[in-house]
């Protein structure tokens, strides 16, 4: 069923849901300054239902019922939830140590996410289902995709666009690990096009 959160198109190029919320602050290190694709609940929603981490019926039924100021508190703690996850992944590219603010938000979300699940019966076997549909489900959700991720194999392939004023978060899963950009048809020939004409002014 086609949902009926069209109001924003997300670019999901990371290869993780986690690695998509950070790059919703766009142009974080533009010199001008970054852009929040972020701008509502709706928008949350919207994102989270493209990543896959709610269904379309627990999108649209989250758009149903979440009222104006309870919608903003959740966007709020989304937007933390995303910069502390971007101070840990930049630190991970950077070889630095993460600050230690940024260490005990995620391990509060990562543990508030893990207490608003239960133990249930699914299609025949044990999983973790939710308890109740809520506000802070899009947090929930994507704080546990960034738990997995965080703790998992997969951040050895954790890379940055070579565009210095993007850096968007991605996997590079490409065959010989050489993925430079974040999207060739964006920044890849955005940079080409600038080396050619430095090289060739005068």
């Amino acid at each position: 069923m086609q949902s009926a959160l069209q109001n924003r198109a997300f670019e999901m190029i990371a290869g993780d849901a986690a690695l998509d919320l950070v790059n919703t602050l766009d142009w974080r290190f533009r010199a001008s300054g970054a852009e929040e694709l972020l701008g509502s609940y709706r928008d949350l929603v919207c994102f989270c239902e493209q990543a896959a981490v709610l269904t379309a019926k627990q999108a649209r039924g989250l758009q149903r019922v979440v009222g104006e100021s309870v919608g903003e508190k959740a966007l709020a703690d989304a937007r933390s939830l995303r910069e502390a996850s971007a101070e840990v992944l930049y630190s991970m590219i950077e070889e630095r140590k993460p600050a230690t603010a940024a260490i005990r938000t995620l391990e509060n979300f990562f543990r508030e996410a893990h207490a608003r699940q239960e133990l249930r019966t699914l299609d025949g076997h044990l999983g973790w289902d939710w308890t109740r549909s809520a506000p802070k489900l899009p947090l929930w959700t994507l704080a546990l995709r960034a738990e997995e991720l965080m703790t998992g194999e997969r951040m050895e392939a954790l890379r940055e666009c070579g565009n210095l004023e993007c850096r968007w978060l991605f996997l590079d899963t490409s065959k010989n690990h050489t993925r430079r950009w974040c999207d060739m048809k964006v920044c890849g020939n955005r940079i080409k096009a600038r080396r050619f004409k430095a090289a060739h002014r005068g």
